[in-house]
């Protein structure tokens, strides 16, 4: 029997089919316009943005039907190899969703159904692009009658009662999503995997001597200079744990490449044998002093010090325009998918975005032989004869939210391609932004919602490697920990 696939797509016409193993073409299936979520073996990819992509331990599918289109079964992925050497282009993404029809080594079983090498396999699984669950996460709402049949058919409780391994938990915590660390970890029939097929890949990690951005080593962490376009995941550090050991959630980086990040890195070149953990979030794009633990036991700790805001972080900004000395105040949308809405006025349920402009000093704007050189990307600023490098005093640690709260004030960061677009877009139509200054009355919600949508398009896409930002000195403790990062690209 076939596997049951689950895929998602959200650019239409950039999906490509496998062919239809010969015992799936026996199941009485019906082909429409609409490729299907669930359907017994197809296996289907999903193409998304880096922004897009599945985050966090828990989450849960999602898929914008109005998307889902039929492509040509005579379109073939490329032959796989291996995943090193990184290669110098970008393979398109494809993500695929299997749920197991057969208990087995989850290597063999992805080997079989995808038709992918052992070696490629075994690659995905050390880079962390595999994940599993016990049980298939629930369909999305848009999701069509055989969607959920197949669905109801997989997760049906008399099935669910017979299997050993979900005893004492609930669907809910069956459905939690973990990284596969072992190609010969035992998959159980009904088991669902989730394999990153063409993970991001970060060539920028082999360009970078390691070993001269460490800051300091410590006993019980590695204070790291991190480089920008680099990716800030770990094996184990990049999840915190919730007392009774069950994931919380992601602290940063990408779900799909552990192997090409700081952590990673950093751990070989001090020649540890124990791998470093990240502590706390900082963007790709973001350069600047990290904290890595040595131990789980100081990540914890070191979880504890900035929940109890006993963290101190200080940033430089390279803004297009300057910004007044003091304190700027917004409010976040609380849903965690980029480009992140801010809003200058309270509304309920939105998160403080609170930071401090200690300085703020004109600049000339990056050479053009700079920016090249950590390809930093010309978002179209009219002005470029001066920018603005601001030092900041950040009092609340929301993702994003510099670089958004600039963008609020018409001082985008230099090379920022997702925000300074929009800050464009706002300045040349004011009112553009349905939470700006100049926002206009709404006769519905269905015409605010409309200008919301309208509002994100503006936006444009992640920055590739480095945007007008650096976490120039982090200290705790009152100052007794207390770290300098060098100097930022701008200035070099």
């Amino acid at each position: 029997m076939g596997s049951v696939a689950v895929a998602s797509m959200l650019f239409a016409g950039s999906c490509r089919t496998l062919a239809v193993p010969a015992a799936a073409r026996a199941l009485p299936i019906s082909l429409n316009k609409h490729l299907t979520l669930y359907s017994f073996g197809f296996h289907r990819c999903n193409s998304h943005t880096n922004n897009a992509a599945l985050t966090g331990e828990t989450e849960s599918l999602t898929t914008d039907a109005g998307n889902l289109t039929a492509t040509s079964s005579s379109l073939t992925y490329p032959k796989y190899d291996r995943l090193l050497p990184c290669p110098t282009q970008k393979s398109p993404p494809r993500i695929e969703h299997l749920v197991v029809t057969e208990g087995g080594p989850v290597l063999e079983y992805i080997c079989k159904t995808l038709n992918l090498p052992n070696l490629f396999v075994a690659d995905l699984i050390q880079f962390g692009a595999v994940y599993y669950a016990l049980v298939c996460p629930k369909p999305p709402p848009n999701a069509t009658e055989e969607q959920i049949r197949v669905f109801k058919q997989v997760t049906e409780p008399l099935v669910l009662r017979k299997r050993d391994s979900i005893k004492g938990k609930t669907i809910r915590e069956a459905q939690k999503t973990f990284r596969v660390t072992d190609a010969d970890q035992f998959v159980e029939q009904g088991t669902y995997l989730r394999v990153h097929v063409h993970p991001k890949r970060f060539p920028r990690c082999y360009e970078i001597d390691w070993r001269s951005r460490i800051i300091a080593v410590e006993e019980s962490y590695v204070v790291l200079d991190k480089p920008a376009g680099t990716s800030w995941t770990t094996v184990i550090g990049l999840v915190i744990f919730i007392s009774n050991g069950h994931v919380l959630h992601q602290v940063g980086g990408t779900t799909d490449n552990i192997e090409e990040s700081c952590a990673t890195f950093a751990t070989r070149a001090l020649g540890l044998t124990t791998p470093l953990m990240t502590t706390h979030q900082i963007d790709n794009c973001t350069e600047g002093c990290v904290v890595l633990a040595r131990n789980k036991e100081y990540c914890s700790i070191f979880h504890g010090k900035i929940r109890e805001k006993k963290v101190k972080k200080l940033y430089l900004a390279l803004a297009a325009s300057p910004l007044p000395i003091g304190i700027i105040n917004h409010y976040m949308r609380p849903i965690n998918m980029a480009p992140r809405l801010i809003s200058e006025d309270f509304i309920k349920g939105w998160l403080l975005c609170q930071l401090e402009i200690m300085e703020c000093r004109k600049i000339p704007w990056p050479t053009s032989v700079v920016q090249d050189e950590y390809c930093v990307e010309d978002c179209g600023w009219p002005s470029q004869d001066y920018a603005y490098e601001c030092k900041i005093n950040l009092l609340t640690g929301r993702t994003h939210q510099i670089r958004a709260q600039f963008a609020a004030c018409k001082a985008p960061l230099i090379g920022d391609s997702m925000y300074m677009p929009a800050a464009i877009a706002e300045m040349i139509n004011p009112g553009l932004n349905p939470f700006g200054k100049y926002k206009k009355d709404f006769t519905s919600e269905s015409e605010k919602e409309t200008d919301v949508i309208n509002w994100i398009a503006q936006h444009g896409k992640e920055p590739s490697v480095a945007i007008g930002l650096q976490a120039c000195q982090i200290s705790w403790d009152d100052d007794e920990h207390f770290y300098r990062a060098g100097s930022p690209w701008w200035r070099c």
